[in-house]
């Protein structure tokens, strides 16, 4: 099973890739999307971009499932809106594909990779880093925050699959 994580954002959108093989989870490929000129460009110029790059990502891997984090409560409601629409644009990719998308809070992503729900991006990175074998020093935490939502996805599909028999 191909898994494809997202952690929409309208300045950078971390995206990963994991293979999962009977329970052994790799790494396939992983990146930023980030617009340039992010606050000098027309705000649909940017979730256009968002959108391009996340059709080129997917048809280029392939994967079988899409997991995206879900909109956190901002402070601020036109944070919120803006971090909406980009993660809209995620979705609408993925759909594109027609690919099964699955949703994640926040605190249920941290909760499954670190056993706390308010674990903080840099303790993500590190399981992500000891449950892929990879160094994580170099990634954006967008990028490991994405990883783990796909982690996570691939935990909560076997779980699920253990639960229904």
């Amino acid at each position: 099973m191909r898994i494809i994580g997202i952690d929409p954002g309208s300045s950078f959108t971390g995206w990963g890739i994991i293979d999962d093989k009977s329970g052994m989870l790799s790494l396939v490929d992983c990146g930023v999307i980030s617009p340039k000129n992010k606050g000098k460009e027309n705000f649909a110029v940017r979730i256009s971009y968002i959108y391009k790059q996340l059709i080129e990502i997917i048809e280029y891997y392939k994967p079988q499932e899409a997991a995206v984090e879900q909109v956190f409560t901002a402070r601020n409601a036109l944070t919120a809106l803006k971090l909406g629409q980009a993660r809209g644009v995620a979705v609408a990719a993925c759909a594109n594909f027609d690919l099964p998308v699955f949703d994640y809070a926040p605190t249920a992503v941290k909760k499954a990779l670190v056993g706390t729900g308010r674990a903080d991006k840099e303790q993500v990175a590190f399981m992500i880093g000891k449950i892929l074998n990879i160094s994580t020093q170099k990634l954006r935490l967008d990028v490991t925050d994405a990883l783990g939502i796909a982690v996570c996805h691939s935990s909560m599909r076997h779980f699920y699959t253990i639960t229904q028999k």
